[in-house]
């Protein structure tokens, strides 16, 4: 019972350290609620210099007029890309996993769908591919609309299924950051 309490306890404490944004340094984007705080927390409190700089990336660059590409952030440790694409039926948007990196994922313009489900409630379609750093599934998610007001992030045990077409948007503006996991 002990374990319950001190866990309730903790989530409680990671939950309010992601309102307090103190890990922001500014950044004046919101956490979507699908995220994990516990795993938030986590990751940032053992690799604080790399999510600082992470977030310093999105507070400082103008990522709308900021080119489609890649751009390095921390070596291995953190790089992000902006892509310009059109979004995808539900039928062509897969669902997918990864190990090695946290993706963290914001629509810089326009609104695309993002499904969020545990990997241990996903059937694997796809094995995990450590040079592809991804697994696929099929699962039954809860939905987001993702817009330019929230960021997303997806820790290893969470399974997305982003890139789905929102009416009114063919193409969205997306920055994807992949930020090294420390276990």
């Amino acid at each position: 019972m002990k374990n319950i309490v001190l866990a309730q306890t903790d989530q409680k404490a990671a939950e309010q350290w992601v309102k307090s944004k103190t890990w922001s340094n500014g950044l004046l984007i919101d956490v979507s609620p699908s995220v994990n705080a516990m795993e938030f927390y986590k990751q940032y409190n053992t690799n604080k210099t790399v999510w600082d700089k992470v977030f310093a990336f999105m507070k400082n660059q103008d990522l709308k007029n900021l080119a489609p590409g890649n751009y390095p952030i921390d070596d291995k440790n953190a790089y992000a890309t902006i892509t310009n694409n059109p979004s995808k039926t539900l039928e062509t948007a897969k669902w997918e996993s990864h190990q090695k990196y946290v993706d963290l994922q914001y629509v810089i313009s326009g609104e695309e769908k993002i499904g969020v489900a545990p990997v241990s409630t996903a059937t694997i379609i796809k094995p995990y591919n450590p040079a592809k750093d991804a697994a696929n599934y099929t699962a039954d998610g809860t939905y987001y609309i993702a817009t330019p007001s929230q960021f997303f992030l997806f820790f290893p045990p969470d399974a997305h299924r982003p890139n789905i077409k929102v009416d009114g948007y063919d193409t969205v503006k997306k920055l994807v950051i992949k930020i090294k996991v420390v276990n």
